[in-house]
């Protein structure tokens, strides 16, 4: 007779503690880098936890291949979940730079209508003149500037860089983005 639980129900249930602390690993080295020094190692707690339970139930029926198939397929997907919840929950700030050949005050006038600080400067390429114009924001902010800069100047060069730090505020509009609340209501 086929035995279900040790090749259906176990080798699930170790990919879905795989999952989550795959998950919960991903999202914990981004806390890390982003200087969460007090959620870092609570989140390191669970996913250190969770690995335990899934490593030991392996060790306990390490003739099973499908523990093994569970184990490796609850790994790669974590990675993929992971990666999502960090995604959405798009923490820290942001530098976006843009070059433009084009009338960059224009860009950076509009950018300063919605809300965004801007910084820029006059600069040179191979072809002339250029501006480089400067944006700090959150990152949930950071898809509406470059929305901005593809509506009003498609032909210009982004890049956006990731921020562990910011000495000052963020403005969004008239008001200070103090907490992730506030934030919230202008996604």
């Amino acid at each position: 007779m086929f035995d279900y639980y040790s090749y259906i129900i176990l080798p699930f249930l170790i990919f879905c503690a795989r999952v989550t602390d795959v998950s919960i690993g991903t999202v914990r080295i981004i806390l890390v880098a982003k200087g969460y020094k007090k959620l870092a190692p609570l989140t390191g707690f669970f996913e250190t936890l969770i690995w335990i339970v899934a490593i030991s139930n392996i060790i306990q029926n390490i003739d099973n291949w499908a523990c093994y198939i569970g184990y490796a397929a609850g790994f790669g997907t974590g990675n993929f979940v992971g990666m999502i919840i960090e995604e959405k929950m798009a923490l820290g700030h942001e530098l976006i730079r843009i070059i433009t050949a084009n009338n960059y005050t224009a860009l950076a006038d509009s950018l300063t209508e919605n809300g965004f600080g801007v910084t820029y400067t006059n600069a040179e390429d191979k072809n002339g003149p250029v501006g480089i114009l400067y944006v700090i924001t959150t990152r949930k902010m950071a898809n509406k500037v470059v929305s901005i800069v593809n509506e009003q100047d498609p032909s210009a060069i982004y890049t956006i860089e990731s921020i562990r730090h910011v000495n000052k505020d963020i403005y969004y509009g008239q008001e200070k983005i103090k907490d992730r609340k506030l934030l919230l209501k202008y996604k």
